[in-house]
């Protein structure tokens, strides 16, 4: 870490056979497996910085470009942020949720899911996720939900528009999710917002008739789940979103909507505004 060196340092050994076969590990992936191990024994937590790199090459005795490769993979797996310049450098940071998302969707990809596969889950997992949060909803969270709603009231008739509401709506069970305790359960309702905003298509020929039909039952729905929650009633929150995923997924239906299959690339994460992002 800056300022000392981790108690764990010591010239690294020639890459060893792996264990699991004949193949040599490089040198790039011993330093990489070896800044894990801090992570795993608290000795590097997010946040810090680590040594500079000639700092680094010298504790893993490798060369310039093995350390290079090393952090890179860390930043590649979402476990280190990289910076230039005068103070630059790696620093720890907490996997970013849209990291998770690539790489279960990227998994996904080779896999046959469709929307009902993803609703079939949502069905079971918001209502849980949804009550769960209601005792635990701040003022804060009142406010983000109450101004999701808003944006989304009156529907917007444009195109674009209608768009951007329907990422609102997503948002609006961001805001649900993140408030659960359970941050397993959590995650999985996050992971699966975004695979909706980013992969949900609907057909070309929808009307704009369509399109508002499904904003109206969103906002209504919506309404009455944030009201429950003000009340601090989960029952009728839980109920409230079971209808909702059902009804959600019959307007699906209605435009046509389907998931679309698709590696996601780098350059299409937003890792500055995630908010797992160290």
């Amino acid at each position: 870490m800056a300022g000392r060196k981790p108690t764990t340092e010591k010239k690294m050994s020639p890459a060893q056979p792996d264990k699991r076969g004949s193949r040599a590990i490089k040198r790039g992936d011993q330093v990489a497996e070896q800044i894990k191990r801090w992570i795993n024994d608290g000795q590097a937590r997010p946040g810090k910085r680590l040594n500079k790199e000639a700092e680094l090459q010298q504790i893993f005795n490798v060369s310039r470009g093995s350390m290079r490769d090393a952090l890179k993979a860390l930043e590649i797996q979402g476990l280190v942020s990289l910076s230039t310049g005068p103070d630059g450098g790696a620093t720890i940071t907490r996997v970013p949720l849209a990291r998770a998302f690539q790489s279960l969707q990227n998994y996904l990809f080779f896999e046959s899911v469709t929307l009902e596969d993803i609703y079939a889950v949502r069905r079971t997992l918001e209502p849980m996720v949804a009550a769960g949060a209601v005792p635990h909803l701040s003022d804060v969270d009142f406010d983000a939900l109450e101004r999701s709603v808003s944006v989304c009231e009156p529907f917007e008739a444009r195109h674009a528009e209608a768009l951007d509401q329907r990422h609102e709506d997503i948002h609006f069970h961001d805001v649900l999710a993140a408030a659960h305790p359970n941050a397993f359960l959590r995650s999985l309702c996050q992971i699966i917002n975004q695979m909706l905003h980013t992969l949900v298509i609907v057909a070309g020929n929808v009307t704009q008739q369509d399109y508002q039909s499904f904003g109206r039952h969103t906002v209504a729905a919506h309404r009455a789940i944030l009201d429950a929650a003000r009340r601090r009633d989960a029952d009728a929150v839980a109920q409230l979103m079971t209808e909702h995923m059902d009804e959600a997924h019959s307007q699906l239906r209605t435009v046509h909507a389907a998931l679309q299959q698709k590696l996601v690339l780098d350059s299409e994460l937003d890792l500055s505004s995630d908010p797992d992002a160290g």
